[in-house]
This record gives structure tokens, C-alpha cells and sequence, in this order.
């Protein structure tokens, strides 16, 4: 049987109470006000604590209403010719201002071209400014979407951002919000998780005028649509977020609004555009390239390049055409080998005043046809060169 001995005991037996006696002696015997006030200012000293604690783990849903709580009026500002992903954030955001009462006035520059896009638009009544300078956007206070750098207007470079939500890479940031998710699929996922976090309603539930955000068919069809434009149907460039995003959007969609802007008319020049590369397009090995020629709709060439991903043995593409003295790029991917933007990237980088990049699956570009043939400090090439370069890009060897 086990004997723990008589150490154990006498440890017990020699503890000195006398210490603990003495604070409790000390404590008591302070005058009632001095206690009071110790007893007052622990419990401030906890509670700031506690606040601290909350007050950096808000979610950046509650962060962001919070500045956008502290104006009256802003900007949501889209990438040039914003496409539906572009549209449903800046949905989302005015949502969140609302809840506030902040104003908001969603601009873009550029066009709206593309079919799908302009159907996204209309289908679901949106309100947007087309701007052209920095003079024209109504508030000094501007937030951007689905981009992090201001561009594609005259003065954008003097644009400071309040706030940037993004899943582009880019260095791009807001005075006092920045959120740029490059590990998402779309820049809808994150403003439908901030819908989420603040706790909207739908319009079949009951809701107060506290501030509670309302999810209307409309803002959850468009965040949806966003979601499956920028990852062509939840099948490229997902994360685990954009599914639960989508599960969280499904109840309350509007069917027939989505059907709408799914499936569009489609223009003659659109039809024409990916009927050419089709028939011109230069295969070698897994990869496409197709020249287009001299174009009227650059958001043809996208289309384009996705309907060339859908040629058997085909896994990564490049369709490129001309429009007003610009060669406007676009390529796809399902290549785990080429990360289209840095493909993209890597095959202008020489060529003066060009500029591409993008995501591993899907990226684009423009360069000027004059700088490409030789204005400014490089010797120019012709365009049966710069194939070769995009090939060998695509290939890893540039």
C-alpha cells in the first residue's frame, strides 16, 4: 500500500497563513471611497480589455461600415468597363452605406460593352455614372472595387482611396480600409461575406429601420452572378469562400433575373470575332494563339479566348486583336504549367508603355502598336515575332 509519508502532511501544516491574513487585513482596513475606487478602476482596466479584444477582432464587414458611417456621401468606383463581378460589389457596398445613411454614387470609366455586362446592368436597374476625369467623380471620398489601383481616367493617379476591396494582386490600398484577397475568385465573395457578418435580412423577414441591411433578390442575384462570372460557373480560380458564398446567396436569388442575364443576345461582330479564332487560330502543342486582326468590340476577345479553351488537347490560349492603335490581350489556362498573368507579363515586358498580368488561370494586357514596332528605346518586332514570344512564354522558356 502506497504511504506518502509524513513530508506531505507537515508541508501543509507549516504553510504560513499569516502573509495571506495580512492582505485581507490591508484590503479591509482601507477607507471606504479608496476601495471603492480600486474596486472601479479594476473593472475599467478589464472592460477596456475586453473591449480592446473585440475591437480588433470585428470583422472586416463591421470595420468597413464603420468608415463608411463617418461620410455622407462616396464614390464607388469600378475598374474601367466594370464587368458583372465589378457591378455586384459596388451593389453590395451602396447596401452597406445605405445602412448608415451614407450616399453613394457608383461610377466606372470606359464602357460597358460586352453583352453579359450590359444585361447584368440592366436587368437589375442599376444606377451607374460613367466618368471620364477625376473632376467628375461626386466625393473626394471614393472606394474602390474589384480593383486596388485607380486608373483608365484622366487624373487618376491623384485618386487616394478611402477604402479597397480586391482579389486582384496589386499594391495598391485605402487610407483607411484595405482589403485584397488574392486567394479568392471574386471580389463578390468578400462583399457577400460582409452582407453575411452584418447580419442582412431578407426581404421576407422582418426588419426594423435600426440600421439592419436587407439581402434583396436583386443584391443576391448580382453577388451570385459576380461569384460565377469570375470563376466561369464556380469550375476556375474557387476557393472553398465562393461556394459558401453561393450556398449562403441561393435562397434568396430571383431565377428569372439570373436566367436573364446569363443568356443574352449575342452581336453579329461578337459571333464573327470567335468565328475567326476558330478558324485562324496557331496551335503548337497544348497551346493557342490567334490573332483577330483590327476589332470594333475588344470585350470580344475574351469570349473568344474562352471558346477556344473548349478545343480538345488545347490547355492554355492567347487571343489577341487591335483596336484604335492598341493590341488588346487576353489568355486562359487550365494548364497547371503557364500562370497566364505572368505569362502575359513576361512576354510585353520589353516592349515600351505595355503593361499585363492576371491570375494563373486568366489574365490580359494592352500595348501600343507604335511601341511595338519600335517608338521608344526598343528596336520593335513585327507580330509573327511576337507570337513566338507569347510561345515561348507559354512554354517557360521567356
Amino acid at each position: 500500500m502506497y504511504d506518502p509519508g509524513p513530508s506531505r502532511t507537515v508541508a501543509f501544516a507549516d504553510v504560513d497563513v499569516s502573509s495571506f491574513e495580512g492582505v485581507v487585513e490591508g484590503v479591509t482596513s482601507l477607507e471606504p471611497l479608496v476601495l471603492s475606487l480600486l474596486i472601479l478602476g479594476v473593472a475599467a482596466l478589464v472592460l477596456g480589455v475586453w473591449w480592446l479584444i473585440r475591437w480588433f477582432r470585428r470583422p472586416p464587414g463591421a470595420r468597413l461600415r464603420r468608415v463608411l458611417a463617418g461620410y455622407d456621401d462616396v464614390s464607388v468606383l469600378m475598374h474601367p468597363n466594370p464587368d458583372p463581378d465589378a457591378m455586384a460589389c459596388a451593389m453590395g457596398i451602396a447596401t452597406i452605406a445605405d445602412s448608415v445613411d451614407t450616399e453613394t454614387t457608383l461610377q466606372y470609366p470606359g464602357e460597358i460593352r460586352h453583352q453579359e455586362n450590359r444585361a447584368f446592368r440592366t436587368v437589375l436597374g442599376l444606377d451607374l455614372e460613367s466618368v471620364e476625369s477625376s473632376s467628375e467623380l461626386t466625393s473626394d471620398a471614393v472606394v474602390l472595387v474589384d480593383h486596388n489601383t485607380p486608373r483608365g481616367f484622366t487624373g487618376a493617379q491623384t485618386v487616394e482611396p478611402i477604402a479597397v476591396v480586391d482579389h486582384h494582386p496589386g499594391n495598391g490600398t485605402g487610407t483607411k480600409f484595405t482589403d485584397v484577397r488574392t486567394e479568392y475568385g471574386a471580389a463578390a465573395t468578400i462583399v457577400t461575406e460582409y452582407v453575411r457578418e452584418l447580419g442582412a435580412t431578407t426581404e421576407d423577414e422582418e426588419n426594423g429601420d435600426d440600421g439592419t441591411l436587407t439581402l434583396t433578390p436583386e443584391l443576391a442575384t448580382g453577388l451570385l452572378y459576380g461569384i460565377q462570372a469570375d470563376t466561369n460557373h464556380l469550375t476556375n480560380g474557387c476557393s472553398s469562400a465562393e461556394f459558401d458564398a453561393a450556398s449562403y446567396l441561393f435562397d434568396a436569388i430571383d431565377e428569372d433575373l439570373l436566367e436573364r442575364i446569363a443568356n443574352p443576345q449575342v452581336s453579329d461582330d461578337v459571333l464573327q470575332i470567335k468565328a475567326t479564332a476558330i478558324t485562324e487560330k496557331r496551335v503548337e502543342g497544348p497551346f493557342a494563339i490567334c490573332d483577330v486582326g483590327t476589332i470594333s468590340n475588344v470585350d470580344a476577345i475574351p469570349q473568344a479566348a474562352d471558346e477556344l479553351m473548349h478545343l480538345e488537347g488545347v490547355t492554355a490560349v492567347v487571343v489577341y486583336g487591335e483596336s484604335d492603335g492598341t493590341i488588346h490581350l487576353s489568355g486562359r489556362s487550365r494548364d497547371d504549367r503557364v500562370h497566364m498573368g505572368e505569362t502575359l507579363r513576361h512576354a510585353v515586358s520589353d516592349i515600351p508603355m505595355a503593361n499585363a498580368g492576371g491570375h494563373a488561370r486568366m489574365g490580359g494586357g494592352q500595348l501600343s502598336v507604335d511601341h511595338m514596332r519600335g517608338i521608344g528605346p526598343s528596336d520593335g518586332i513585327d507580330k509573327a515575332e511576337f507570337e513566338e514570344r507569347l510561345f515561348s512564354a507559354l512554354s517557360g522558356e521567356r
